[in-house]
């Protein structure tokens, strides 16, 4: 099979529309694979449906059509993908690297100190479940070793697994899969060689390296986009009301978009055509800025 030198994606969730900070994780991850001659993949990352909004990922890809994206291969998603996550789960639970839980989150905000990215899981149950108690979750059972790697605009990044984070959750108390273990299977069973995402998932990025590890898979090139603030220095997000990218703005987004990568349109009013057209013969890694960056929404 010829496979690409580079294929990327862009993953979104569902539980809102696209707003100013995904289009500029989808127009970097685009112009990255395209200005390569890479292929640019489509997944929608569907799987926790409680927090889904209805018709959301209809309008993720129409919204990404008018914007004129246009995707290699059919649109992955998550939510048809349950059998290989079980999969890897079971293969984790043969080689002692996956153990039960019994543990809740209230007693482990008890007991366990802050890290990296929230509380450090403090092991309660890394050698057995205590006597008379139920398995919730599954965890990954950690290495004691030092994951680093060098991000394409980051720089060198690194975590203590075991002190900064502790052993993660691969499935949740309610059933559903933890993001970690789904996109590390899903960007492998994709063959992605190249991700680049928003710098708000760097801190996620030693956890999936030590899993891909663990899996015996590929470990893809990172590049984490500089990660765009509201003016109260919030992430943009769903979380923080970031209003809806309009596609009636299309060429107008997609000029803010490009600007906040460090791309400056030589041209006001630029078409949508043109300005795709500019963007990828000047992609450069070398001119987006590390962030995060301050930016004022469109409405």
């Amino acid at each position: 099979m010829n496979v690409p030198l580079y294929r990327g994606r862009f993953a979104p969730s569902p539980t809102g529309l696209l707003h100013a900070g995904s289009l500029t994780t989808a127009v970097g991850s685009y112009l990255d694979a395209r200005s390569q001659g890479g292929e640019w993949l489509l997944r929608i990352e569907d799987l926790d449906t409680p927090r889904q909004m209805p018709g959301a990922a209809a309008a993720i890809l129409s919204t990404l059509e008018a914007f004129g994206f246009e995707w290699d291969g059919e649109v992955a998603y998550q939510s048809r993908r349950h059998a290989r996550y079980d999969a890897a789960l079971a293969q984790l639970i043969t080689q002692a690297d996956a153990y039960p839980c019994a543990c809740t989150r209230q007693q482990i905000a008890a007991t366990a100190l802050r890290g990296a990215d929230g509380y450090v899981y403090p092991g309660a149950c890394r050698q057995g479940l205590p006597h008379g108690a139920a398995a919730r979750a599954w965890r990954l059972r950690l290495p004691d070793e030092r994951i680093a790697f060098v991000d394409a605009l980051q720089g060198l990044y690194a975590q203590e697994l075991l002190q900064d984070i502790g052993d993660f959750v691969l499935k949740r108390a309610d059933g559903f899969w933890a993001y970690q273990l789904a996109v590390v299977i899903d960007d492998a069973d994709q063959g992605i060689s190249d991700v680049v995402r928003g710098a708000d998932l760097l801190v996620s990025t030693p956890r999936q390296i030590a899993l891909m590890q663990l899996l015996g898979l590929r470990v893809p090139r990172y590049c984490h986009l500089p990660l765009l603030l509201n003016a109260s220095a919030e992430k943009l997000s769903k979380q923080t009301l970031a209003p809806a990218i309009r596609a009636e703005h299309a060429a107008a987004e997609l000029a803010l978009a490009l600007a906040r990568l460090g791309h400056q349109p030589p041209e006001p009013d630029m078409d949508l055509p043109a300005l795709w057209q500019w963007a990828l013969a000047n992609w450069s890694r070398a001119r987006v800025p590390a962030g995060p960056i301050v930016i004022a929404c469109m409405t």
